[in-house]
């Protein structure tokens, strides 16, 4: 079929859609072009494909903008997840933690500072209703972690109760140390031992980080912990 010939006859299918369209209603469709009809359900079709690709585009905006927006209002010190101890949920620490007072402590279970959980649980059962929280990371960095995640919840959740979050173990120092913990060496230093003490107020910042030999019920601790319950308000 030559050039010439295709353009012949797309003018007059054209033409007699044109005079077809033209008729009152539509109406003539039925007598120029038996075949009309399909030219109206392909119009419509074209209008959902658009209305489709307008919408898609819309969510893939919302989308993008929303990421920002939570990017934007996660500080740096919570974005990321780490996986909860004894389990397969993942905690999302921005979600969980940001606009909150919080503690984050690197825990071992066989350090002489191992008994201090007792003293986190009471700190937390003390001021979870002002809104603390408390994060604890076992961690093999000293050499004085258990070699099961079965072991370290054995020793978390039954010899000492703990009930705040507990997560699977990490590496806090380092090169390789998880993002959490490089973020609180930028602020502050990174941990010298097991069970140092960060306290972070609602804005995401370190205001006061303690060592191993700090008990949960020091009074440097306790008024670090009111100073950032107090920046929630």
């Amino acid at each position: 079929m030559n050039t010439d010939y295709r353009w012949n006859t797309a003018l007059v299918m054209g033409g007699m859609l044109a005079l077809g369209l033209a008729w009152p209603g539509g109406a003539g469709c039925k007598v120029v072009w038996p075949f009309c009809s399909w030219v109206w359900v392909f119009a419509d079709v074209i209008k959902v494909i658009r209305m489709w690709r307008f919408s898609l585009l819309a969510v893939v905006l919302l989308s993008a903008w929303v990421g920002s927006t939570q990017a934007a209002e996660c500080p740096a010190l919570l974005q990321g997840e780490v996986q909860k101890l004894r389990s397969e949920e993942r905690i999302d620490l921005c979600a969980q933690f940001a606009g909150k007072p919080l503690i984050v402590v690197n825990t071992a279970s066989f350090c002489g500072f191992t008994p201090q959980l007792k003293g986190l649980e009471a700190l937390y059962q003390r001021y979870k209703e002002q809104g603390l929280q408390i994060l604890g990371l076992p961690s093999d960095d000293f050499r004085q972690e258990a070699d099961s995640s079965e072991e370290t919840a054995k020793v978390c959740y039954v010899n000492y109760g703990v009930t705040f979050p507990m997560s699977e173990t990490q590496q806090v120092t380092g090169s390789d140390a998880l993002p959490l913990f490089k973020e609180l060496a930028a602020q502050s230093q990174a941990p010298r031992w097991n069970f140092s003490k960060y306290v972070i107020d609602a804005q995401g910042k370190v205001i006061a980080s303690f060592p191993s030999s700090t008990s949960p019920d020091d009074p440097a601790l306790l008024a670090a912990v009111e100073q950032a319950i107090a920046s929630q308000r």
